[in-house]
């Protein structure tokens, strides 16, 4: 069954990354285009995710998760294995915490989908884990037919909501100008 596409308001939830490999690292790449509300736990840690750490001012405990971890966090990433997977998806239930178990659906209550982000523009792609690679690459197609000013182009229109007067002529007037928009930058 797919999955229900949900957009999500991160800026007061805090995160918790179990792991700290190769796939702690690109869920911590995706996760820092949302929030820097991140917590990292794990015994060792590659440069990569240090640097991101670094960068974006997030929080370390270089050491093995234990029991009781996950306290105070909305989201966990366990991006370790399909054991500890496991006890800290069993730990989680009744306790509000939303898990994703890197490549085990199983241990899930959400799954990262492959997006676009440019400013306001966010479009997420899935296959609901049946393949990430073709997620991947469509992303990858819809991306490059995007044109680099759509970010500004939003910034720009939501700006325009803040002191337009609501109502049938405001709605008109974006149609209008996404229109226009489309016109000169999609062929």
């Amino acid at each position: 069954m797919a999955y229900f596409p949900m957009y999500m308001d991160m800026n007061d939830l805090k995160v918790l990354v179990v792991g700290a490999g190769y796939i702690a690292t690109e869920k911590v790449e995706k996760l820092v285009d949302f929030t820097n509300k991140i917590t990292i736990i794990a015994p060792e840690v590659k440069v990569e995710v240090e640097k991101l750490i670094e960068t974006y001012d997030l929080r370390l405990y270089k050491k093995e998760y234990e029991r009781g971890d996950i306290e105070g966090f909305d989201i966990v990433i366990v991006a370790t294995t399909k054991e500890l997977q496991k006890d800290i998806y069993e730990e989680s239930r009744g306790r509000n915490i939303l898990i994703n178990s890197v490549d085990n659906k199983a241990y899930c209550d959400f799954i990262f989908p492959s997006y676009i982000q440019k400013g306001y523009l966010s479009i997420a792609f899935s296959t609901a884990g049946a393949s990430p690679a073709f997620s991947k690459r469509l992303r990858k197609h819809i991306e490059s037919s995007l044109p680099e000013s759509v970010g500004e182009f939003l910034e720009k229109m939501n700006s325009l909501r803040t002191f337009l007067p609501k109502g049938k002529k405001r709605m008109q007037y974006f149609e209008k100008k996404v229109e226009k928009y489309f016109t000169q930058h999609f062929k």
